[in-house]
């Protein structure tokens, strides 16, 4: 069973193509996190083990109980979370373009990457579903989770996770550099990373069979 978790600003819909590749094998359930997506607001700033916590405490009241969460950009950082909230849960942990890159480590190179990714390396429709989303989210929202993001000590709290590990990452996605994933999937004992060719960030849209065949075959081998 897999778990697709969104990142910061955004919502299921750039996960869709690739929710669909997965489903048509294995069960599949897409997150529309609090304050995204145009849900509910919550009323104060919400951390990424807050999000974890929400996320694991959903599938075990939904009686869920395996799975395999996949999270991306900052749904990565949500991923990590819900994997140590409930360890024995989560089977496998794959993240697709893992952030916060250690070469954008402020908010105006994050910003700088994100802007050229989506300039350059991605299609139109990536582009109108991610702009859309970000709409519906509002700047509130955004500008609120902004910090949890940048100030998120992803390499620390992926090492305490046990669970195999999965680093994803389009060949072209300076959002999530190479050195960057390579150090991610060095550090956890069961860390792997597969690179997608000739695409950027967004890779599970615009690539969704291949994102599909290596997280298949990544579960299978672990």
């Amino acid at each position: 069973m897999y778990i697709l978790i969104h990142g910061i600003g955004v919502s299921h819909r750039y996960l869709a193509r690739l929710h669909a590749v997965l489903a048509a094998g294995s069960p599949t359930y897409s997150f529309d996190l609090p304050g995204f997506a145009g849900t509910p607001t919550p009323d104060h700033q919400v951390t990424a083990e807050e999000y974890g916590a929400f996320i694991a405490e959903t599938l075990k009241a939904k009686g869920i109980t395996s799975y395999v969460l996949v999270g991306h950009s900052m749904g990565v950082q949500f991923a990590i979370e819900a994997a140590l909230h409930a360890p024995e849960q989560a089977s496998h942990v794959v993240l697709m373009g893992p952030v916060v890159d250690s070469k954008h480590k402020n908010v105006r190179r994050q910003s700088l990457a994100l802007f050229l990714d989506g300039l350059l390396r991605e299609s139109p429709s990536s582009n109108w579903i991610v702009v859309s989303d970000y709409f519906l989210c509002g700047p509130r929202w955004y500008l609120t989770e902004l910090p949890v993001m940048m100030e998120y000590p992803t390499e620390k709290r992926l090492g305490l996770v046990g669970s195999p590990v999965l680093i994803l990452r389009g060949s072209r996605d300076h959002v999530a550099g190479p050195e960057w994933s390579l150090r991610l999937s060095r550090a956890v004992p069961q860390g792997r990373l597969v690179e997608i060719p000739g695409v950027g960030h967004v890779a599970q849209h615009m690539r969704p069979k291949a994102v599909a065949d290596a997280i298949r075959s990544f579960v299978a081998a672990t």
